[in-house]
């Protein structure tokens, strides 16, 4: 079962993320606990030696804060400022966020590390009074978070037509969700497209070992999924709309 990716503050590549299965816990501090246990090293004066834990427990996960004075916070990246306090001595804070940014303060500095979820599962509606467990989406997809934005991006062409239109490259994507996302950058866009392709099951989930050969040919073949089984369609791209005020550039009107 899927469960949770760890991605550090200097992760450059898959290989520098933390997977965690269900039950499996990370401690994160200066120092390595004794137990082996995993561990992310966050090496600042200014982080306790032992500074919390998380706990992957299936579609969410858990972050236990065994600082002595410092409150951490989870923020929310697509959210209007919606975060979690976790005080001093908390233990197991269950944290609902699909995407998560922890914040620690270090010092006069503040230190992240992001937290993926990637199995948040949505159910189908069943008829009234249907018997049984709910059906389960294949890909669930959440048609408010910003990585759908990117898939939009990246089918528009195809869904308005152009079949064999070449996908837009990664600066393209981003001069085109400008106006809906001022901050965007090809770092971002990257970033949301990694976390497509093991959402969509086109990578190895968090709860493997390997993460498995490189996918060659990324975009195209989550374009080609997305499209095949309807996840991305005509009727979504109003989500690509230029918002009221704006202009196709993302200048103010």
């Amino acid at each position: 079962m899927h469960s949770i990716i760890v991605v550090p503050a200097h992760a450059t590549s898959p290989a520098d993320q933390l997977r965690l299965a269900p039950g499996e816990r990370l401690h994160f501090g200066r120092v390595a606990p004794v137990c082996g246990r995993p561990h992310l090293g966050l090496g600042h004066p200014g982080v306790s030696r032992t500074a919390g834990e998380i706990t992957a427990t299936g579609t969410y996960w858990a972050l236990s804060n065994f600082s002595g004075g410092a409150t951490y916070v989870v923020e929310n990246p697509e959210g209007a400022g919606e975060h979690v306090k976790v005080a001093p001595g908390r233990v197991e804070a269950p944290i609902p966020f699909e995407f998560a940014r922890v914040v620690l303060p270090a010092g006069r500095e503040l230190l992240d590390f992001a937290v993926w979820a990637p199995r948040h599962d949505y159910v189908q509606a069943e008829a009234p009074g249907a018997g049984g467990e709910p059906t389960a989406l294949a890909f669930p997809l959440d048609r408010s978070k910003r990585y759908f934005l990117v898939l939009a991006a990246l089918c528009e062409a195809r869904l308005r037509g152009e079949l064999h239109a070449p996908l837009p490259t990664v600066e393209e994507v981003c001069t085109r969700l400008r106006p809906q996302w001022p901050a965007v950058n090809r770092a971002a866009v990257q970033w949301n497209i990694d976390y497509l392709a093991v959402k969509l099951r086109l990578k190895p989930g968090p709860d493997q070992a390997e993460t498995g050969p490189r996918l060659n040919g990324k975009k195209e073949t989550l374009v080609s999924l997305a499209l095949r089984f309807d996840l991305v369609r005509e009727d979504d791209l109003t989500a690509l709309a230029v918002p009221n005020g704006t202009v196709p550039d993302g200048t103010l009107r």
